[in-house]
């Protein structure tokens, strides 16, 4: 079996990060995805960032696993192909701003009218409501209006700051998936099908507020500013490379201060306890840092590690690649894409034992299922080529695949 989500049909109707990313996750677990692309205007990542062999990295890392046709669903006949996919799927994703898919004739209660028990996702960046619902957004500006930005400051008073990773739309695309997956458990008890409602802003905020919102927890015993835990984050100078290193328990502090010839600290009233350690955090990861600066990064993880000290190397995207543990955990694979050529992916991050997954296709070109997937629906071939002459359709065309890559 290819996955657990084996014999679900998805239909994708996404594009650039948040929603080909959970629609991944999905298909990585078994399900026919099916990507849906308008032929004029097809997904953002598909021009964007570096690219071989004419497809970009950002599509294929995002995108692998399934199928895709190029509708044009503004035509009659390229609506009526979306909706005859539809009648074959469990489950129908989008990510178009409030209001479009009214618009496009593709709501929730006009698909549900052709599959009943259809799992219907709507991912936003904002909600549905609201003064900002119909404004387009992008991750940065979820992470600034979320308080995200603030957090990765470290305090209220310092300047804002970005995390440099796209954190709301990856999360947005991780919840969106297991939203997807409960409602599937819920409809296999109740046999119905429901509407999802899934925004970045929601995802976000959730996701801030099992660690990071302690201090607007208790109402009418709010924290009117948050300060800074501690001005210094717990990467490390040493004398050659940088390093990390935590010491949360008692155990671990007294090892650590033995480790570093720091005694004299455990007798420090100022650390006697896990409280008062926080209290003077300024003091002492100033006090670890200076010790740290006395020996090499290779010596210092050895004599941690011995210690019983969690510590670990600061290494750059290539080195990750190449780390032990990444190499003998088997994370980062490679496999050969019948377009793109030998790629470098991360495998899926959940695995099963009973159901494993697999690798079945790399990210499609634009159309390259077109006729397949038609066929599968009803179509003709002599049908297929009228609404691809037409412009309701396009279909994958390698001769003109090799000369745009050229």
């Amino acid at each position: 079996m290819p996955g657990p989500l084996e014999g679900y049909r998805v239909i994708d109707f996404t594009n650039v990060i948040a929603g080909p990313y959970a629609t991944m996750i999905l298909a990585d677990q078994g399900a026919d995805v099916i990507k849906i692309e308008a032929p004029q205007r097809p997904d953002h990542t598909r021009h964007a960032g570096n690219s071989q062999n004419g497809l970009r990295a950002a599509f294929l890392n995002n995108n692998r696993n399934k199928r895709s046709v190029a509708i044009d669903v503004k035509s009659d006949a390229g609506r009526e192909v979306l909706k005859k996919l539809v009648a074959t799927a469990d489950v129908f994703i989008q990510n178009f701003r409030p209001g479009v898919v009214e618009r496009l004739r593709i709501s929730e209660p006009e698909l549900r009218s052709i599959k009943p028990d259809l799992i219907y996702v709507s991912m936003s960046g904002w909600g549905e409501n609201g003064p900002f619902a119909h404004k387009p957004v992008y991750d940065p500006i979820i992470q600034a209006l979320s308080g995200l930005a603030t957090v990765q400051a470290g305090s209220d008073q310092e300047r804002p700051r970005l995390i440099r990773t796209i954190l709301p739309d990856k999360l947005t695309g991780m919840t969106a998936a297991q939203a997807v997956t409960s409602a599937l458990a819920g409809r296999a008890k109740n046999g119905e099908g429901q509407h999802v409602k899934v925004s970045m802003l929601d995802s976000i905020i959730a996701f801030l507020w099992s660690s990071d919102m302690g201090g607007q927890t208790f109402v009418d015993n709010e924290v009117s500013i948050q300060k800074a835990a501690t001005f210094i984050d717990l990467i490390y100078e040493t004398k050659t490379d940088y390093i990390t290193v935590s010491t949360m328990t008692n155990d671990q502090w007294s090892s650590f201060c033995e480790a570093a010839n720091r005694e004299h600290l455990l007798e420090d009233e100022r650390f006697k306890t896990p409280a008062l350690r926080d209290e003077n955090a300024d003091i002492r990861l100033n006090l670890i840092q200076e010790a740290l600066l006395e020996r090499d990064a290779a010596e210092w993880l050895e004599t941690l590690e011995e210690a019983g000290v969690p510590c670990a190397p600061v290494l750059t995207r290539r080195q990750m690649i190449d780390h032990p543990q990444v190499q003998a955990s088997g994370i980062v694979i490679e496999h050969d894409h019948p377009h793109a050529g030998r790629l470098r992916q991360a495998r899926p991050a959940a695995r099963f034992e009973g159901t494993p997954t697999a690798i079945r296709y790399g990210g499609p070109l634009l159309g390259e299922h077109t006729y397949d997937l038609l066929g599968e629906i009803g179509y003709s071939e002599p049908e297929i080529d009228a609404m691809v002459n037409s412009g309701a359709l396009l279909a994958h065309n390698l001769d003109q695949t090799n000369e745009a890559a050229d």
